[in-house]
């Protein structure tokens, strides 16, 4: 018998033929592995359309492709909304008679620090309030 362990196929699938021992490793069936990813991969690509939501192989792509959109677009709604938001922001501050280059740097030699979020939606709900924020970072700005 061969000192290293070797293998031959029996009735009941691979037996490994030790110098020691002879041990029976069991079958393994996927069977059930594979209808739990099938069925998950179904219940994610539910509300889409024709055969993405009905057949697996096409489920699988749309899903693959939904999710690799969704991570993009994760990142691309933070900009969307930084654009949105230095927008509305510009539009206010030429109301007020500045221009958001001049605002933003006014806003940061005066030491207030209010992120564009902030400014846009007091631009946009209170601009009284806007307005002298403006007029209080204009006078700061001159001073210095």
């Amino acid at each position: 018998m061969p000192s290293v362990a070797a293998c031959r196929s029996g009735n009941n699938g691979v037996v490994m033929v030790t110098p020691k021992e002879v041990t029976e490793l069991p079958r393994v069936k996927r069977g059930v592995a594979a209808h739990r990813k099938h069925k998950k991969v179904l219940a994610i690509t539910k509300g889409q359309r024709g055969t993405s939501s009905k057949l697996f192989r096409r489920a699988n792509e749309a899903m693959l492709h939904a999710l690799s959109y969704s991570y993009r677009h994760r990142k691309t709604r933070k900009r969307d909304f930084r654009k949105l938001w230095i927008t509305r922001i510009n539009a206010a501050a030429r109301e007020a008679g500045v221009s958001y280059s001049k605002l933003m740097h006014a806003l940061s030699t005066a030491g207030i620090e209010i992120d564009r979020k902030v400014l846009a939606e007091m631009a946009v709900n209170d601009p009284a309030a806007f307005a002298r924020l403006v007029e209080s970072a204009k006078a700061t700005a001159q001073a210095e």
